[in-house]
């Protein structure tokens, strides 16, 4: 009976620890849970400030989705309306078959994505599109909006297309955060343009045989961009352009990277890339090849990085010409680096035409390797592109010009300073010239070209003038930036 007694106490004494536990154990999973379930009333209150809101401050009639593992679920709505909306010029009515008019389904299209930040309009690949002169343009377009290019897109041959000239065929403008992507082809027919210039050699093409002689006298530049900033071009080809190939007019922020231009080396003025009044400019690993300036650097920009890059054929990597029509023009801060060019007229060049002003100035080119080139370092004061022009004293004025690591074969001469009498090149240096002819070549040339030997040159530039013109040789820019 005693010990009946206490095992009656000692189940009574387990009974009332494992209640003891049970309670505590409650207490803090109801404090956990009230925790969580005030941290997710806090998330919804603040739920609102996530949402799009339009220009009257409401949700666009959307309701609040519920919370799943604290993680915020979008409707089916919001899900479109984010990063993930593709547009795809498919389902807008192109037909991709290279013959159909598919420019108002590009219009629709990007009509479509322009409304949606960090949309992606569908050039999709295995099709052909035929597009005339377009225009995808803000500013009231979202940011951020990508153009997937990775079909083909083939410029019209008619001359109804172009009326009496145009001077762009595909152009973006005025736009924030645009990226052109994609491992897709612009094609832009350029023999039709071609062939009314004497430089060019005209070819067994059927389609420039039949329309010879009927396009407007104006080319367009293959693909543009004005007025925008934070613009990236990546990945594709322009190929065969009218004119210039890709040209940023007026832009900031510009990334251009594994980007190919590819026309012949004797088309007319199919400049590579055209940079005019921009800044902030990166252009790297890329090939080009045309019948023009692979690089085109012109009046109004500052800040540009061109770092490996492969150019040939074609006329070099130029800054100018400037100052046309005694306009001002302020170009300074040009890096161009670790550059490989081949059979190309000039290597890198600096040309200002006569009677300009404003100035050149902190540009260095380092590790230029040119095989077969015709004129590897070039300054040319006395531009003029064809006719007659006459000497004028005024001038672009051209200062602290760095060449470092010129490296390679040239054809005619290695190095052309031809400064301006009243406005001589100041602070030229060269460091590490390393250039060899190929067969019979001209001797270096200096004009009014003021500066400094950093190391011995091959072949020696004696002809460069060491320190600073005297005061009175030099006119007074009374225009300078």
């Amino acid at each position: 009976m005693k010990m009946c007694s206490l095992n009656l106490t000692s189940f009574t004494l387990i009974i009332f620890i494992a209640l003891f536990l049970w309670s505590s154990s409650f207490e803090s999973c109801s404090a956990r849970e009230s925790k969580q379930y005030n941290n997710l009333r806090q998330r919804e209150h603040r739920a609102p400030s996530m949402l799009r809101k339009n220009e009257k401050g409401d949700l666009h009639g959307r309701k609040l989705s519920r919370f799943v593992g604290y993680a915020y679920s979008r409707t089916p709505e919001e899900t479109t309306m984010t990063s993930s909306a593709t547009f795809n010029v498919l389902e807008y009515g192109a037909k991709g078959d290279g013959n159909t008019d598919d420019t108002k389904a590009f219009v629709a299209a990007w009509a479509a994505a322009c409304k949606v930040e960090g949309s992606a309009m569908v050039v999709p690949s295995g099709s052909v599109f035929l597009v005339g002169p377009v225009s995808f343009s803000g500013p009231d377009c979202q940011p951020n909006i990508i153009f997937q290019l990775d079909g083909k897109i083939i410029a019209p041959t008619s001359s109804a297309a172009w009326r009496s000239g145009l001077l762009q065929w595909i152009e973006f403008s005025k736009l924030q955060g645009i990226t052109v992507t994609g491992k897709g082809i612009v094609d832009g027919q350029g023999s039709v343009w071609w062939n009314d210039s004497p430089s060019y050699n005209q070819r067994d093409d059927s389609v420039s045989n039949e329309l010879r002689g009927n396009m407007p006298s104006t080319k367009p530049t293959a693909m543009r961009f004005y007025g925008s900033s934070s613009v990236t071009v990546t990945g594709i080809t322009i190929q065969n352009s009218q004119q210039t190939h890709l040209k940023f007019d007026d832009c900031n922020n510009v990334q251009v990277f594994d980007f190919t231009a590819s026309s012949p080396g004797d088309s007319p003025n199919t400049d590579g890339i055209h940079l005019q009044n921009s800044q902030a400019v990166t252009i790297s690993g890329s090939t080009l090849a045309c019948g023009d300036d692979c690089v085109s650097i012109q009046a109004g920009c500052s800040n540009v990085y061109i770092h490996d890059v492969n150019c040939g054929p074609g006329h070099g990597i130029s800054i100018g010409g400037l100052g046309k029509d005694n306009n001002k023009a302020c170009v300074s801060n040009i890096t161009v680096r670790d550059v490989t060019m081949h059979d190309t007229m000039t290597g890198v060049r600096i040309k200002t035409w006569q009677g300009g002003s404003g100035s050149v100035q902190q540009v260095m080119f380092s590790n230029i390797q040119v095989k077969d080139v015709k004129t590897p370092i070039v300054i040319d004061q006395y531009y003029c592109d064809g006719g007659s022009c006459q000497n004028e004293t005024s001038a672009v004025q051209v200062s602290d010009i760095n060449y470092i690591g010129i490296r390679g074969t040239y054809t005619q001469q290695p190095v052309h300073f031809a400064c301006s009498d009243s406005l001589p090149c100041t602070g030229v240096s060269l460091t590490t010239i390393e250039l060899e002819p190929m067969g019979y070549a001209q001797p270096p040339f200096c004009w009014e070209a003021f500066g400094e030997l950093k190391t011995a040159t091959v072949p020696p530039v004696t002809c460069l003038q060491t320190g600073a013109p005297s005061k009175a040789k030099v006119h007074t820019n009374s225009d300078s930036c």
